[in-house]
């Protein structure tokens, strides 16, 4: 019985396959090259991102850190991944041997669920930021936050462990379309619907939550923080990263969301247009960070202009002008003291 599943299977991918090359040459060629562009425009991007968060000490903040994390996984992406995708694109299959085809996809998954989970920390880091200011320090220490990245990195890939082993589904060529990703194992199962609920859905849903709640409480103390002007400059500056981090999470869903949808409704590839489309947004998820950063924060603008033209006197300066307590002790102590005067409801 399983194995006829898996022979079954195998008849049908072939099949499906062979139409999807037949039919789509152009669009796969036209696919590969956009995908290259998408490379280049990843690793200049979050390359020059990550340089910028290192020697620009006013945008080093708690959620910087968070961000350095998900620009190093979309680095890494742009390297290891996005050069595969764009040769499948070009011969039509995987032509790299069955090692690669089973590191590539957990490469894939993983880059996924770092991003995902790294927007997750930030967005609760914003929301206890606004929320909840007299906890943050203690909940936010240097040490804490770097646990929960070497968390959030052992968790996305950790959990691709069994599947690896073909535990739970195995990962390989999935002919239908010519790559490499999760398939089913000898026995027909297959985790990707377990990581759709634990490794998207859900921690969408906290992230929703947790901007409906930062949202709220905005709005419900709006009259009273504009009563206050010594914070003013840094308030609004910690809703600017708050906003772009939305932004960066809208684009994220944007990206990853079509071709979840695709795979789920499409299972057979009777639309191959829609499955390399999907492919292409998942994979510019990779480089549209960075756009996010200069077009939505000047702190990030100018830190960008600082790298490029290696203007190293001016980062010193911003250094050494920074007061004694950092901006985010500032914000912290600002905010406690808003919600210690302000009535309860």
């Amino acid at each position: 019985m399983d194995r006829n599943c898996s022979v079954m299977e195998e008849v049908t991918a072939r099949s499906h396959f062979s139409e999807l090359v037949r039919y789509s040459r152009p669009m796969l060629t036209a696919a590969g090259v956009i995908t290259l562009i998408i490379m280049v425009i990843g690793v200049v991007g979050n390359s020059l991102t990550v340089v910028a968060l290192i020697r620009n000490a006013k945008i080093r903040t708690v959620a910087a850190a968070f961000i350095a994390s998900l620009c190093i996984s979309d680095l890494l992406f742009c390297f290891l991944v996005v050069p595969f995708a764009a040769s499948q694109f070009f011969h039509g299959t995987w032509i790299h041997g069955k090692v690669l085809c089973s590191m590539i996809p957990m490469l894939r998954y993983g880059s996924v669920g770092v991003s995902l989970l790294s927007i997750v920390i930030i967005s609760i880091n914003r929301y206890i930021l606004i929320a909840w200011p007299s906890l943050y320090p203690s909940i936010f220490t240097k040490t804490r936050v770097t646990l929960y990245i070497i968390g959030i990195w052992a968790f996305s890939y950790g959990i691709q462990i069994p599947t690896l082993f073909g535990v739970w589904g195995t990962f390989g060529l999935d002919e239908k379309l010519g790559t490499c990703s999760i398939k089913e194992d000898e026995y027909c199962r297959n985790p990707k619907n377990m990581l759709f609920f634990y490794g998207f859905a859900t921690p969408c849903i906290v992230i929703i939550i947790c901007y409906a709640k930062i949202f709220w409480v905005v709005r419900q103390s709006h009259k009273r923080m504009a009563e206050h002007t010594t914070s003013t400059n840094y308030k609004r500056s910690e809703m600017h990263i708050t906003k772009m981090v939305l932004v960066i999470f809208i684009c994220f869903v944007v990206c990853y969301l079509p071709l979840a949808i695709v795979k789920l409704l499409d299972s057979e590839v009777d639309h191959p247009p829609l499955h390399v489309l999907g492919y292409i947004l998942l994979y510019s998820a990779s480089c549209v960070n960075p756009v996010v950063y200069v077009t939505m924060n000047k702190q990030y603008r100018q830190a960008y202009l600082n790298t490029i033209r290696c203007d190293f006197m001016n980062n010193i300066e911003s250094y050494n002008t920074q007061p004694q307590n950092s901006k985010t002790h500032l914000s912290v102590n600002y905010l406690k003291n808003m919600v210690i005067k302000s009535p309860k409801v």
